[in-house]
């Protein structure tokens, strides 16, 4: 068993004074490629540095849309910077998030376009936030990024309609938790849908942690739980949802 948890924060404070033994412990468990996410300038400065203690871990750069409020145009030419090392594999996680009301939409909107442009001028995949921002989200991927250089829309969180359009463009879907959730309906109509070819596994951890733990803090052995009810889904072997996520992920983040 291999598994590559795409989409994690194990820099958050959820895990001070126990990250360097909980990693150690899930790699030696058959986590073997974790990518770990930014989310704002000073985490993603500081991914760049942690990452390089631990040769399973990559890192993403980029600025979350609930950060994006300070943001000058100086620190898109620092994140195109920061993107230049070697274990940064992606921009992210950038996008549009409405949940707490769109006071600021349009702010939102230029930054997640400036990011998307920096990806294509370093030739990066990109990874997608999208909350409650559905038809903001897609018109700006359509008119900006196309699916040139690939990506993940995180999370996912709309119906077939919508996962139809990012999956036509080439990009993955990102499966994590909620997959187990009762009320996870349109996401396991999604699940159902999307070619396995195009689905990766993420735990967003700390966060969005699978039944039976949800509620408690995530980590990349949980994954099993989402592989267990993907193959459920899919009518697949545990062991070929693993085999094939992995090299999806490894195709996603050109680690080949």
């Amino acid at each position: 068993m291999k598994i590559f948890d795409t989409h994690a924060h194990y820099d958050d404070e959820a895990f001070d004074g126990e990250r360097e033994t909980l990693l150690g412990q899930m790699h030696r468990e058959g986590v073997e490629t974790i990518v770990n996410i930014g989310c704002s300038m000073d985490n993603s400065r500081q991914i760049v540095k942690w990452i390089k203690d631990y040769d399973f871990l990559y890192g993403t750069v980029g600025v979350h849309p609930s950060d994006i409020e300070e943001l000058q145009e100086k620190d898109m030419e620092e994140l195109a910077g920061l993107s230049q090392d070697k274990d940064i594999v992606a921009i992210g996680e950038i996008g549009l998030d409405y949940h707490y009301g769109s006071d600021n939409k349009e702010i939102q909107k230029h930054w997640f376009s400036r990011q998307l442009e920096v990806a294509l001028a370093q030739g990066l995949p990109v990874v997608i936030h999208s909350r409650e921002a559905a038809k903001d989200t897609l018109d700006i991927m359509k008119g900006i990024h196309k699916g040139e250089g690939g990506g993940v829309i995180h999370c996912f969180s709309y119906g077939v309609d919508m996962a139809r359009e990012y999956l036509n463009m080439g990009y993955y879907i990102g499966i994590g938790g909620v997959l187990t959730f009762k009320n996870a309906r349109k996401l396991k109509e999604v699940a159902a849908y999307a070619p396995m070819e195009q689905l990766v596994l993420e735990t967003d951890a700390p966060y969005l942690a699978p039944v039976p733990y949800r509620g408690k803090r995530n980590c990349s052995l949980y994954l099993s739980r989402v592989a267990e009810e993907l193959a459920a889904i899919k009518n697949l072997p545990v062991s070929e949802i693993y085999e094939i996520t992995f090299e999806n992920a490894r195709r996603l983040y050109r680690l080949d």
